[in-house]
């Protein structure tokens, strides 16, 4: 007992002199934010694999969307019956699918799905391992010294990960042959593998990291990327997202939320119709975008070549229901104000938004109204350029922020605003000069904004500016 009394007097004795305002420590050093430019691009879309064949296809009004056969949903273990009743069971037929082959611009599965190194490597880790290869090259950056590699990390997330994995297991318990379970089940379901796959291919140290937002994940991993090269957790990032989503359960699970459009099933190319009248849900998509982001002065001292300039991140939650926004979009403007709030930016000078909208009826006729409230007579004047480009490649869920977020970078660079495809009968929400684009715009374009939402009320706004 004595001894019991003697340890809890020596550490409150201990506690006690720790907790002394006389030995406290001083504030933390200052941090100085550092600016963060992107100087790297990578894109798997159903409009093709690849920056440039996707960006033509977009500027050119091309469509990613086609009709769903019983291939696309991945049940290699069942038999052909169960497929077919599978298929007929879905009410939406349409699918936005990235193309596979060979031929240029298409996804070669061959080289990042079939051989024996990737059987860990489920498709949305092949798409994000593809993309981040060509945004690497692009950025010129595949350094092979340590100190470098210790500079340099990796925030890429997805939405649902494999959940085709995740059928094919299950049918394996209703058949007995659990036993024949992949060592590498695990592996290729998780959603940070994205991002330890392209961390441990090229050596890339600090961090790792993979946000899960939903449909507001790409967006989240670029504006959380940003923020780690301005409190210099590192002077590099390879940032975005990527999904897999084209397969029967997730397809079926999301005909079951009435999410997807069951109209156009006839008319695969007219389905994704963003603020159109006759819009009565998305088309689901899947792929990958990847940026590579770096410190400005970094960028500068080896001569990079440098997109644009990462000037606001704004994040907010709806606090409402896991799927509907408010009706007030009062989510969505103080994601845009915030990311405002910290460029220095007015709202006048932007001149371009990348909207979410997915072509839900409520959806996009809130973030319409929210993006008029945002910018006001700037808006309704004409002079800001707004567009969906979801009619172009539907809704690629995880993926979707840090593509369109591409979009932005390259209306910039272009000095291009891409079209809203299918808008034919707009919601009687515009008015004046305040209207989606229907046709790609040939203007200067000093500051973009892109907006992502995701179920659960989570948003993010990415502003990104002309190079400093």
């Amino acid at each position: 007992m004595n001894h019991h009394r003697r340890l809890f007097r020596h550490r409150f004795q201990i506690s006690r002199c720790f907790s002394s305002p006389s030995l406290s420590f001083d504030p933390p050093p200052a941090i100085l934010q550092r600016r963060v430019v992107v100087t790297g691009l990578g894109m798997v879309t159903p409009l093709g694999c690849g920056v440039e064949t996707t960006w033509r296809r977009l500027i050119d009004g091309r469509c990613g969307i086609r009709a769903l056969t019983p291939g696309d949903l991945k049940m290699e273990g069942f038999d052909k019956e169960t497929t077919l009743h599978t298929f007929e069971q879905l009410v939406s037929k349409v699918a936005a699918i990235v193309p596979s082959g060979t031929d240029e611009g298409e996804f070669n599965e061959e080289i990042w799905l079939r051989s024996k190194d990737h059987r860990s490597i489920a498709r949305f880790i092949a798409y994000a391992l593809c993309s981040s290869e060509e945004a690497l090259r692009d950025a010129n950056w595949m350094p092979s010294d340590l100190e470098k590699k210790e500079r340099t990390g990796v925030s890429i997330g997805g939405g649902t990960g494999s959940i085709s994995d995740i059928l094919d297991a299950a049918q394996m318990i209703c058949e007995k042959r659990l036993r024949r379970l992949s060592p590498f089940f695990i592996p290729r379901i998780l959603i940070n593998m994205a991002a330890g796959h392209v961390s441990m291919k090229y050596g890339f140290k600090v961090p790792n990291h993979a946000a899960v937002t939903a449909c507001a994940t790409g967006a989240h991993s670029i504006g959380d990327a940003a923020r780690m090269i301005q409190f210099g957790d590192s002077d590099v990032m390879v940032a975005g997202g990527t999904e897999s989503s084209i397969d029967a359960l997730s397809i079926a699970g999301f005909c079951r939320s009435r999410a997807l459009t069951t109209k156009y099933n006839s008319l695969p190319k007219e389905s994704s119709r963003p603020f159109d009248c006759d819009r009565d849900g998305f088309v689901i998509g899947e792929g990958s975008g990847i940026m590579v982001l770096e410190e400005l002065e970094h960028a500068r001292d080896r001569g990079a070549k440098i997109y644009a300039e990462v000037r606001g991140y704004g994040m907010s939650g709806d606090a409402h229901h896991i799927t509907q926004p408010h009706t007030d979009g009062r989510g969505a403007i103080l994601a845009m104000t915030r990311a405002l709030g910290q460029s220095g930016i007015h709202p006048n000078q932007v001149d371009y938004v990348n909207a979410h909208a997915t072509s839900t009826p409520l959806g996009d006729a809130i973030e319409a109204s929210a993006i008029e409230s945002m910018f006001s007579d700037h808006a309704t004047s004409g002079t800001l350029a707004l567009s969906s480009t979801k009619g172009a490649t539907g809704h690629l869920l995880g993926a979707a922020g840090a593509v369109e977020a591409i979009f932005a970078v390259l209306a910039i660079h272009h000095g291009i605003a891409p079209p809203t495809l299918n808008l034919e009968n707009p919601d009687p929400i515009f008015h004046d000069g305040f209207k989606p684009l229907s046709a790609p715009m040939k203007m200067p374009i000093r500051a973009a904004l892109s907006n992502s939402f995701g179920f659960g009320g989570t948003n993010a706004s990415l502003l990104f500016a002309c190079p400093p």
